[in-house]
């Protein structure tokens, strides 16, 4: 598989040629399923076509949004506009209206390709030149066929926005070449082929909704089933119709599963891979769930701005804790956050990678592009990890949410893993308060389960049985609903804030 590098105007790495070859070769297959309709191999095309030549006539700037729900329509739409060599922006819907008018306007579209439903949804009508409402355009006539020309892998393929967890969000531009190599990295390394059927539950804005359950499958002719809104039951439902062998989802989506009473073992025993991904999958969400539907969850690896897969904990090599190996051709290290040279196995450090599904940088941003990369061109990621000796990465801990008490490193997640596994808590979050005697201390903050009571007395005796005494948070406080991104991962810095209003 792996080839030399790709000349200019050379299309062999090019997101949307395999997808456009695949619909040719399988017109009357069923490659998606949504909650809406099946879309066959020509069905994608014609519609494709169609929306080409309405962004052609409607939109002028070399950006293009689309704001769908998860389904056909958003792969029809993004194939529109790299047909004609446009830029694919995927929407976030779930952020706030100032965030995501923010996202439009930093992008420079002037062309916003959308639908009734989910501007009722919002509640509001964002602000762009021109809005294309599919719901409304005349599907029925015979497109004008398109073929894209030669394309330069180097051209960006999309921009998509962090969620801001920290300031802003950044457009993370990933070119034609990035993204084409990252599916090309997955099939090789999972082997993945058309018989697949792909249970897709993340939202096509998230990179690994966009990337693993979207491009890839119709990239080899594989087929996915995509369900528009997490909801458990009906996801149990659709495991029965469909039989996935393949369901990639965050560690609540996990946790949800089992709220499903009348779910048992055989509703799964079509998967070959059930991934989490997101953020660290608690140990006990995990056995749970083993011990209750026989299935072996196992952790990958990846951020937005690798397009996003780096490592994937394969069945046959599971280890708990770890996201498996790096996929080829990415090259990782474990660097000493303080002297900066490369540890060796069983050493936490900052992960870093490098590899030819590295984005380009951030969008208009070229100091916070050139300080992401060290000396060396590896993408500090920011996660604290590491190896073990055979080469499996564990992921420990963030490097900014790292609590130094008295001068002794703690990552949140080893408390977090102790508090999630009391009888009580549905989740928790750690984070680390000043303190003039220690420098910081743990705090921590728990989502109780239904009908639990909140003892406070006996979470801190439980954490002190299991962890080191500077480890067990010196506060622990009951909270409704954890605060969570739009993706569902926890964001500490808005337990912060609370820390620092009331301090």
């Amino acid at each position: 598989m792996p080839r030399g590098p790709p000349r200019a105007g050379d299309s062999r790495l090019t997101v949307h040629r395999p997808i456009l070859a695949t619909c040719l070769r399988n017109p009357l297959r069923r490659l998606i399923i949504d909650d809406q309709r099946k879309w066959r191999g020509i069905d994608l095309l014609v519609g494709a076509f169609h929306l080409a030549g309405h962004i052609q006539r409607t939109g002028r700037a070399p950006t293009v949004g689309i704001m769908l729900p998860s389904g056909g329509a958003f792969p029809a739409a993004a194939l529109g506009a790299w047909i004609l060599g446009r830029t694919v922006v995927p929407l976030n819907y779930l952020l706030k209206q100032e965030e995501l008018q923010y996202v439009i306007d930093d992008c420079g579209t002037d062309l916003l390709i959308t639908a009734r439903p989910m501007l009722e949804f919002l509640g509001y009508t964002p602000r762009c030149a021109s809005l294309m409402l599919l719901d409304k355009l005349n599907f029925r006539a015979v497109p004008e066929p398109r073929w894209p020309g030669a394309a330069d892998p180097d051209s960006i393929a999309a921009l998509l926005y962090t969620s801001g967890t920290s300031g802003r969000p950044k457009g993370v531009m990933l070119s034609h070449a990035n993204i084409r190599t990252n599916i090309e990295q997955a099939v090789d390394y999972v082997q993945f082929d058309r018989r697949d059927v792909l249970l897709g539950v993340l939202p096509q804005f998230h990179s690994f909704g966009f990337t693993v359950l979207t491009l890839l499958p119709l990239s080899i002719g594989a087929q996915v089933v995509f369900s528009a809104r997490f909801v458990p039951g009906k996801i149990v439902r659709l495991f029965r119709e469909h039989r996935p062998t393949a369901f990639v989802a965050i560690p609540s989506m996990y946790h949800a599963l089992m709220s499903v009473k009348e779910a048992g073992p055989e509703d799964f025993s079509s998967l070959r891979f059930a991934v989490s991904g997101g953020e660290p999958l608690p140990r006990a969400v995990a056995e749970k769930f083993r011990e209750r539907f026989g299935v072996t969850i196992a952790e990958g690896y990846g951020l937005t701005e690798t397009s996003p897969v780096t490592n994937w904990c394969l069945p046959q090599e599971y280890r708990p804790g770890s996201v498996g190996r790096a996929l080829p051709r990415i090259e990782e290290r474990i660097v000493d956050m303080a002297a900066g040279g490369d540890l060796g196995p069983d050493q936490d450090g900052e992960v870093r990678i490098k590899g030819p599904n590295i984005m380009k940088g951030y969008f208009q941003l070229a100091e916070q592009t050139a300080a992401m990369f060290d000396e060396r061109g590896f993408l500090r990621t920011g996660d604290i990890g590491r190896f073990d000796r055979d080469g499996h990465l564990y992921i420990t801990g963030r490097l900014k949410e790292m609590i130094i008490v008295g001068g002794e490193n703690v990552f949140p997640r080893e408390i977090e893993e102790v508090l999630d596994r009391h009888e009580s808590v549905q989740a928790s979050a750690v984070i680390g308060v000043r303190d003039e005697m220690r420098g910081e201390t743990p705090w921590a903050f728990v989502e109780l389960k239904d009908g639990a009571a909140f003892d406070e007395s006996a979470l801190r005796s439980w954490c002190r049985e299991r962890l080191a005494g500077y480890k067990v948070p010196r506060e622990i406080r009951p909270m409704e609903k954890l605060p969570r991104n739009p993706t569902g991962k926890i964001m500490r810095r808005e337990l912060k804030k609370l820390i620092d209003q009331k301090a």
